[in-house]
Formats: structure tokens, C-alpha cells, sequence
């Protein structure tokens, strides 16, 4: 029976049901159950595999969601992943990724202050505060990175945007259109959240950033931040966080 950690998190206990269903509708046709362990380290989904389809269960998962390197030895130079930002405090000049290694102790990737710089802000010498803030930046949100260089005795990873990254945020400023980003709730819920709010007439689509991420893609003239009061009120225990593309355009 494989046990694999899948890159994604798990926010609080109450997710642990709705991540097992959204594995059964992964899994959906396979021979094969998925059960989520609770040793998970740092929030991250582990589960365990079996049945006589695990091994393509397994290939599947890899496909569509990917694992944690779980192990800084397993983490290549100039490799792309997935990681979470995490620790994000005011007066760094650098933002931690949680990429998932864990063993034989948890390792963030990091990025500095000046790549945020040349990628995000053409060189300006933005403060870290305010690409926070036009970026949406925030505990939890998903970003995908490139390796630079990985010092194993200092356990230490340098890591930048990945080019996949930075072509979703030059995509979202070339729209022009809000977009209201929901962690910690799955497709489901954000689709009969927005039906039963009526909110469905201000939204083009939803745009999956992971299992329990997404982006919402409002309508030109909707105001993504107005959304937050009556969303928040149904999807409880979720963080919500805006990339305003005007506003990167007027700063």
C-alpha cells in the first residue's frame, strides 16, 4: 500500500472529509481507496493507497497534483514545483515558499526582495510591502518556483517566479479584470457558494490554483474586494485575498 504526500495542504480538520472527496472523484473508475493520514508534517496531504489500481492511482496523482519532494536530497537545481507561501512578515526582504520538504526537517524556499523586483516590477526598487500588496501575496496562496541553488548544509533553498508563474500574473494584468482568490475551500463549495448567492451573474469562471485554491474571474466593473462580505459569510474558515489589475497598471 503506497503512502504518498500529495502537494497540496489541508487547512484545518473539517478539510479532511472534504479532500477525501475530492480524491474519490480524482480516483473515480479506479480500484482503489484513498485514506488520509494524520501525520501529515507542515499541513500537507499524506494518504495511503490501496487496492488492486494503486499503482495508476498513484501515475494519476502525479499527473494532476503532484508530490512533495519531501526531502531536501530529493530537490534538483533549476527544477519548477509547487510550493505555499508561508511567514510572510513585514520588514523581510524575502518571501518563504513551503515546497513540502520536511526530512529531516522542514526547508523553505526563498525568495529575495530583488528577484520579486526584476520579475514583477521591471527593476523598480518596489518595497516588499507593496508588491504584497498589488500581488495578492499572502499566507497560504500557491505559487509555482524555480530552483536557483539549494546549500544542503545550511538547509537552504534560493528559488525565484517560475516563467509559468509569471505568465499567469502577465495574463491577469492583460484581462483587466478583478480577480478574488479563495484558500482553503473546495471547487464544490465555491460553485454552489456562488449559486446560492447569486454572485454567478458577477462572475466569468472560477480558475482552479489548486484543490482548495481558486481564483475567482469577475466581471469588467465588478469589484473583486466587494464579493468578500457575502462569500465570507458561507465559506467560513477561508482566507480571501484580490489581484486588482488596475491598480498595477495606475501604480
Amino acid at each position: 500500500m503506497p503512502k504518498v504526500t500529495l502537494l497540496t495542504k489541508i487547512y484545518s480538520k473539517a478539510q479532511v472529509k472534504k479532500g477525501g472527496k475530492v480524491l474519490r472523484s480524482l480516483l473515480q473508475g479506479l480500484k482503489v481507496e484513498a485514506r488520509i493520514l494524520e501525520d501529515t508534517s507542515g499541513g500537507w496531504m499524506r494518504i495511503e493507497l490501496s487496492g488492486e489500481d494503486e499503482n495508476i492511482a498513484v501515475n494519476h496523482l502525479a499527473e494532476e497534483i503532484g508530490f512533495c519532494p519531501t526531502s531536501l536530497e530529493n530537490v534538483e537545481r533549476f527544477s519548477t514545483i509547487k510550493g505555499y507561501i508561508t511567514a510572510l512578515k513585514k520588514g523581510r526582504d524575502e518571501i518563504c515558499v513551503d515546497i513540502g520538504v520536511v526530512s529531516p526537517s522542514t526547508v523553505y524556499a526563498t525568495i529575495s526582495l530583488c528577484y520579486l523586483q526584476a520579475q514583477l516590477a521591471d527593476g523598480r526598487k518596489l518595497a516588499m510591502e507593496k508588491i504584497v500588496e498589488l500581488f495578492g501575496f499572502c499566507e497560504n496562496l500557491p505559487l509555482t518556483i524555480k530552483v536557483f541553488s539549494i546549500d544542503k548544509e545550511k538547509n537552504h533553498i534560493d528559488a525565484a517566479l517560475s516563467e509559468k508563474q509569471l505568465n499567469q500574473y502577465r495574463n491577469w494584468q492583460n484581462s483587466l479584470l478583478d480577480r478574488l482568490i479563495i484558500l482553503g475551500a473546495p471547487a464544490y463549495d465555491v460553485l454552489s457558494t456562488l449559486k446560492n448567492t447569486e454572485l454567478d451573474r458577477d462572475v466569468i469562471s472560477v480558475e482552479p490554483l489548486g484543490i482548495f485554491e481558486h481564483a475567482l474571474v469577475c466581471k469588467l466593473g465588478t469589484d473583486a474586494a466587494g464579493l468578500i462580505p457575502k462569500i465570507g459569510k458561507v465559506l467560513r474558515n477561508t482566507t480571501f485575498t484580490v489581484f486588482d489589475p488596475k491598480k498595477f497598471c495606475n501604480f
